[in-house]
């Protein structure tokens, strides 16, 4: 799907699209040194992104939408009138394990049946986003760059630049 890159500086990230296991790293927190930490990284078809490393919570996919939490980190799938930080999975990042999430740039998500240039909204069907309007649901700083189907069925294009959900009714 995508191969990004880091190009921050730093030696020891994991890869992008890999998760990383409890307890994998001795003597340091399951989550290594970089739970919070923020990197960029390019891809030769999707550009530059940003990621920041988070938890992982059960049933997460690539291209899951989740909501995370700055408190802890942690990460629970996007869904119907919640409110907060948005990030989109890079790896199938289940429960007790750390990964990278796309905060910025283009990237794949799961999506219902959407347009291109639409805007997003979360749905009922948690970590799936869609383009049919829900007022207070509507995914701030993101709209869709392709319709559903692309690169593959079930998935989409997606521009973001540190999304959020509010739950408010206006636009």
């Amino acid at each position: 799907m995508s191969n990004f890159v880091p190009v921050t500086p730093s030696l020891g990230f994991p890869p992008i699209a890999s998760s990383n296991a409890d307890g994998a790293i001795a003597g340091r927190s399951s989550y290594g040194p970089w739970l919070g930490r923020t990197i960029e990284a390019i891809d030769a078809t999707y550009g530059n992104g940003e990621f920041i490393f988070l938890k992982g919570v059960a049933d997460t996919e690539v291209g899951s939408a989740v909501l995370y939490n700055p408190d802890d980190w942690s990460t629970s799938l996007l869904a119907a009138n919640d409110i907060g930080s948005v990030a989109i999975a890079m790896s199938a990042n289940g429960a007790n394990k750390g990964g990278w999430y796309q905060i910025r740039g283009k990237a794949v998500v799961k999506a219902g049946t959407v347009s291109d240039n639409g805007n997003v909204y979360s749905t009922a069907t948690a970590g799936t986003l869609d383009d049919a309007v829900v007022a207070g649901d509507r995914v701030k700083n993101a709209k869709f760059a392709s319709a559903n189907g692309t690169p593959s069925a079930g998935l989409a294009e997606i521009e973001i630049d540190h999304p959020f959900v509010d739950d408010a009714v206006a636009a």
